[in-house]
């Protein structure tokens, strides 16, 4: 038996007896007719069971998708765990929201980003960046492909819309919060330096050949201060459980640190964690320091002192110049955040 045939655009037209183009202006362009007419088209489209133009067929004919495209650095299994990553996402998807665009996720693999295939058949009119390395070899597919890009974080690109805190300068005041507390056995627990998945303590020549800008700027940061003797264990991803076990490997060795500065908020989690492993108190043995000033850090045990970064605006922002760039704008000079020192009772006097 022949299945009945879906009904189509032309099919709507010929029983309200308009033309084509004049259905298509009911779901695409409703200023064009009066509300009486659209309301006539969709109520005669909702009784044929016709639900509207095919969004594919329609993205196909205009090449548009009305897309953003947003490009992760690890699986999104990995990615979602990130505390700090949801509100800048948040704050993404808040703008796009209202401006009839969907939000297209394209996740990475380990560190890298995602393959060029991924972005090169991804349906998305502009790309969002999120916090990759310089050499991800997305980058290959979005300048093939023409498309629009909007960093967040990093990398540095030329000719590029970006949006970025001070990442080093918060890591100064955190480094000099800790100084002015009479601390100068200071440890660093790091974002990774290179997208391998390697952790360990860092030698000088990892920490020069890195892609992360971020991870750079922040360690510049805090041994601008602290001293570039200082140790420094590298984690993999920025998770508690590597906060812990790098933050536990500095606090083993014979001159423990008297404080540790984490290059995020779930990093500073695991070492406070590591801190009650070996039988010491925070902050009265060790002091330790976070970055991100993600909701939980006010909650910690103790609540933890923290650099505050403005994560949702961030995301706002990268979402504006994202639909200017699809307006056909050109990107503006890279739009940089402030920071600032949040005190908790995480920090003290050096004991």
């Amino acid at each position: 038996m022949d299945r009945p045939r879906k009904p189509t655009l032309d099919t709507v037209a010929g029983v309200v007896g308009v033309s084509r183009a004049t259905v298509s202006n009911a779901y695409n362009r409703p200023d064009q007719l009066s509300a009486a007419l659209r309301e006539r088209i969709l109520e005669t489209a909702a009784t044929l069971g016709y639900a509207g133009p095919d969004p594919v067929a329609r993205s196909l004919a205009t090449r548009h998708s009305a897309a953003v495209g947003f490009m992760l650095g690890q699986e999104l299994s990995a990615s979602f765990s990130d505390p700090a990553l949801s509100v800048v996402l948040d704050g993404l998807a808040s703008t796009v929201d209202g401006h009839d665009h969907t939000l297209v996720l394209m996740p990475g693999r380990d560190r890298g980003g995602p393959r060029r295939e991924t972005v090169a058949r991804a349906q998305a009119d502009v790309v969002v960046a999120y916090s990759l390395p310089s050499d991800a070899p997305a980058f290959d597919a979005v300048r093939v492909r023409g498309l629009p890009l909007v960093v967040i974080d990093q990398p540095v690109l030329d000719g590029t819309a970006r949006v970025e805190v001070d990442d080093a300068g918060g890591a100064r005041l955190a480094a000099s919060s800790l100084r002015s507390l009479g601390h100068r056995h200071v440890g660093v627990v790091a974002f990774a330096l290179h997208p391998d998945g390697r952790g360990g303590r860092v030698t000088p020549e990892r920490a020069a050949t890195s892609p992360f800008r971020v991870t750079t700027e922040r360690l510049q940061g805090y041994l601008d201060v602290v001293g570039h003797g200082a140790p420094v264990w590298e984690c993999a991803r920025s998770s508690r459980e590597l906060g812990r076990q790098g933050a536990r490997e500095l606090l083993s060795s014979p001159t423990r640190p008297t404080a540790l500065l984490c290059m995020s908020d779930e990093l500073a989690f695991g070492a406070l964690q590591a801190v009650r492993d070996l039988g010491l108190r925070v902050p009265d043995d060790v002091s330790v320091i976070g970055f991100d000033d993600v909701p939980a850090a006010e909650h910690a045990d103790p609540p933890l002192t923290t650099v505050r970064q403005p994560l949702a605006e961030k995301g706002r922002r990268a979402g504006e110049l994202a639909l200017r760039l699809l307006d056909g704008g050109r990107p503006d000079e890279p739009t940089r955040l402030g920071v600032s020192l949040v005190q908790r009772a995480s920090t003290a006097p050096k004991p």
